[in-house]
């Protein structure tokens, strides 16, 4: 078996020039490739279904960063572009065991099935609005900027119970946030505006509860015990990334598909196939978390003929394993929203630390996307599908712009 000194290592593209190509050299690497993070961070990566659901429920994989070796040696700088991503705070996505059933019950308590369901009526009230204010003779537009964008925001934005006021400024420091990008004297002055703003936003709702998600985890209980200001300010920060990050790349990655697979467009336009069958297929083909940062070994964790030696971090490539052949046959690398297995993949996650917003995700999608062709049938790219870029941001598969032809 090989460790992570003797395996050469695939380094991630900051700028994601390539996302496919780079997914399919993960995938070509076995099921646990050696890769380096942007910085010259090494870690693992599990870029094939089997062994990521496997790993995903291996206790031996915490979420604690004080675990990881490089993090203990101090090899890791404060003002790592991806350090946010690595050690958010006390949340239910960076806890194990029984904190974790803790954080994520009270959360539970939160955001119910019920409260998503509720938020149907505004989603496509915002839906709406937002094709009503495209252009009038169905010309040009970056879709992306005009409608991917601010339907989750404002739909995160309401559920949370965060003024509107602010979204512009969280505009920008989550694409900080996110980016390979961001300046190293920005990295720690993002993180800190970041907790400012979602500290201010629990005082006030301490204050003033209201019917949002928010208040909601302020009054969570089980049996006395409730979240802490710091677990809500986390949470609260995790679901807010989450919660509009990965919509926006659903649904222009989905648009993106039927532009370029007209056959597959004609299907679901003509009522062959539901709008769910291409929110699931764009979920496996086109994954909108291309990697989830980061757990590590308590022990020494075999994988196929690799191993991942305790102290060491992994990462979950998303990007890759979608398109695994071993789990979606020979035709992985082709978006077919007739695809048997078009469900089956795990892009939102898998085990413990499975995506609490994913049920809304899928609400937002399945709302946006049948509203706007049925507003604009003909939609189509309005730039060739190569002369779409990717922002330089290694977790998520996200666009710059996605410029269209309404009515081409």
């Amino acid at each position: 078996m090989t460790t992570g000194t003797e395996a050469p290592r695939i380094a991630l593209d900051p700028f994601v020039t390539d996302l496919d190509a780079e997914s399919a050299a993960l995938r070509a690497a076995g099921p646990l490739a050696a890769v380096e993070l942007p910085g010259g961070v090494p870690v693992w990566a599990v870029t094939h279904h089997a062994e990521a659901k496997a790993l995903l429920t291996d206790p031996r994989l915490v979420k604690d960063i004080e675990v990881w070796g490089a993090w203990r040696r101090g090899e890791i700088p404060a003002d790592w572009p991806l350090i946010g991503l690595a050690n958010p705070g006390r949340s239910m996505l960076t806890v194990d065991g029984a904190d974790h059933r803790r954080l994520r019950t009270l959360v539970a308590q939160a955001l119910t099935p019920r409260r998503v369901e509720r938020m149907r009526e505004r989603i496509e009230k915002l839906t709406q609005d937002l094709l009503d204010a495209l252009p009038a003779d169905g010309g040009t537009v970056d879709l992306k900027a005009a409608f991917a964008y601010p339907l989750p925001m404002y739909v995160v934005a309401d559920l949370m119970g965060i003024e509107e006021a602010r979204l512009p400024r969280l505009k920008v420091l989550f694409e900080k946030f996110f980016s390979t990008q961001t300046p190293p004297q920005e990295v720690v002055a993002t993180l800190t505006e970041l907790a400012d703003i979602m500290a201010r936003t629990v005082a006030a709702k301490r204050a003033a509860p209201g019917d949002d998600l928010t208040s909601a985890l302020i009054l969570a209980s089980e049996d006395g015990d409730r979240l802490t200001d710091e677990e809500i300010v986390s949470t609260l920060q995790l679901m807010v990334a989450a919660g509009h990050e990965t919509t926006i790349s659903l649904i222009v990655n989905a648009v993106v598909n039927l532009s370029t697979h007209p056959e597959q467009r004609a299907l679901v336009l003509s009522g062959q196939a539901d709008w769910s069958a291409v929110i699931e297929e764009t979920l496996r083909f086109s994954t909108p978390t291309s990697h989830v940062l980061i757990r590590f070994a308590t022990e020494d964790v075999p994988v196929g003929d690799k191993v991942i030696p305790a102290g060491d971090a992994l990462i979950v490539s998303y990007g890759a394993i979608g398109r695994d052949e071993r789990a979606h046959g020979p035709t992985a690398g082709r978006f077919d929203i007739t695809r048997e297995t078009r469900n089956r993949h795990i892009s939102f996650g898998h085990g413990p630390h499975v995506c609490p917003g994913a049920a809304l995700s899928r609400l937002e999608a399945g709302i946006a996307l049948p509203a706007l062709y049925a507003r604009f049938p003909r939609l189509d790219l309005a730039v060739a599908a190569t002369e779409l870029r990717n922002k330089p941001v290694v977790t998520q598969n996200d666009l710059f712009e996605l410029p269209v032809r309404l009515n081409p």
